[in-house]
């Protein structure tokens, strides 16, 4: 898995830069104004997946699965129930990486 850097953007603004993104999947951080950014440049939708890795009362809690339409831009909020206690990071799956873009974002909160 790739780690994503996180771009902090001032209140007056930042460049964000994408990367490819990685078919083994990738990590990045959590918490309160972060997003993930994901351009689909593809002509499918992929699936991006943020693995959850919490229990509640025992039970594991489902992964959240995000379609990104072809030719899509989405933000996906990464907050802190995503945070595996082992890496202190997010893990991200996706069905296919073909056009593939990412980039994470925390934004003033």
């Amino acid at each position: 898995m790739a780690a994503l850097s996180t771009t902090v953007t001032p209140l007056d603004g930042a460049t964000v830069t994408y990367t490819a993104a990685a078919g083994g999947g990738d990590t990045c951080v959590t918490g309160a104004g972060v997003l993930l950014l994901v351009k689909n440049g593809d002509s499918e939708a992929h699936t991006v997946t943020l693995v959850t890795p919490g229990t509640h009362n025992g039970l594991p809690i489902g992964d959240r699965a995000i379609e990104v339409a072809a030719g899509e831009d989405v933000a996906i909020p990464v907050g802190a129930d995503y945070r595996d206690s082992s890496t202190g990071r997010a893990s991200i799956t996706y069905d296919g990486v073909t056009s593939v873009t990412v980039a994470v974002v925390r934004v003033p909160v």
